[in-house]
């Protein structure tokens, strides 16, 4: 796996730190064309900016035959409200059924939502 966060990797559970490297999602992924069987993003997609967003689910199609997304979300004005005042790293607030649209799109993604009721 990766992050860009380097205090992310020293953290990270002795289980996976071997195998985590510092790497930024923003721009082309190091991997072959369907290297992997499976990608998964853990709550990070919503921190890249739109167009980043996109390059990055580009790439994830790219490197894997299949993926998972978990991202956070909105169903209302009051969870938007909530996300913003707990997501302060956001970039991209995206309503439920606009990520639902995009992310069905790729054809490879199963996906669940965090909502802040």
């Amino acid at each position: 796996g990766f992050d860009i966060s380097s205090y992310a990797i020293e953290n990270a559970s002795p289980l996976v730190k071997d195998t985590m490297t510092i790497a930024d999602a923003r721009k082309p992924f190091q991997y072959k064309d369907n290297e992997f069987d499976l990608v998964i993003s853990l709550g990070t997609l919503h921190n890249l900016k739109f167009f980043d967003l996109i390059d990055c689910l580009d790439e994830m199609k790219r490197v894997a035959e299949e993926g998972y997304i978990m991202v956070e979300s909105y169903r209302n004005e009051e969870e938007l409200f909530n996300l913003q005042c707990w997501a302060l790293t956001c970039e991209t607030f995206l309503d439920y059924d606009t990520w639902v649209k995009l992310i069905s799109s790729y054809k490879i993604f199963d996906y669940e939502f965090i909502f802040f009721e």
